[in-house]
């Protein structure tokens, strides 16, 4: 059976976990809990539900929509939002391309600027390492869609 302190407990690794990727241990924390509900959470109640204020949980949702790990959505004829994490390996890994494509497309111009071969073969080494990370990520994705009759994640 699940306790309150499990769900505490959950909720505060997710916090060290994020933070470890440096995003905030409350931005963490707000991530834990909406992967535990299924519906859509009010900035209010998050707020509620982890003691902290509304600006800090409105902060904390703009990080996790930028990482792709949560979306917010509108309610009509207010200011209102609502939140949740976003489901699934396929939204999560679409996002981390997207940050990834920037980095190479940045990478790529430095090789011009680098001041010797030493630092110009740094520069590509970095930029094969993550063109390679999004050439995997994009074949695990399309065995997920059932593309290359791989199996399924």
């Amino acid at each position: 059976m699940t306790t309150d302190d499990d769900r505490t407990a959950f909720i505060t690794a997710m916090g060290d976990l994020l933070a470890s990727w440096n995003l905030s241990r409350t931005t963490g924390r707000i991530y834990g809990h909406l992967l535990l509900h299924s519906a859509p959470t009010s900035l209010d109640t998050l707020g509620s539900a982890l003691g902290l204020s509304k600006g800090t949980v409105s902060t904390s949702v703009r990080e996790l929509t930028a990482w792709g790990l949560a979306r917010t959505i509108p309610q009509p004829g207010s200011r209102r939002l609502l939140v949740e994490a976003t489901g699934g390996f396929e939204q999560l890994l679409a996002a981390s391309h997207e940050r990834s494509r920037a980095l190479i497309r940045i990478l790529r111009e430095g090789g011009d600027l680098a001041e010797d071969e030493r630092a110009r073969d740094r520069l590509t080494d970095v930029t094969e390492l993550f063109e390679s990370y999004v050439s995997a990520g994009d074949e695990m994705l399309r065995r997920a869609r059932g593309g290359t009759g791989g199996r399924r994640i």
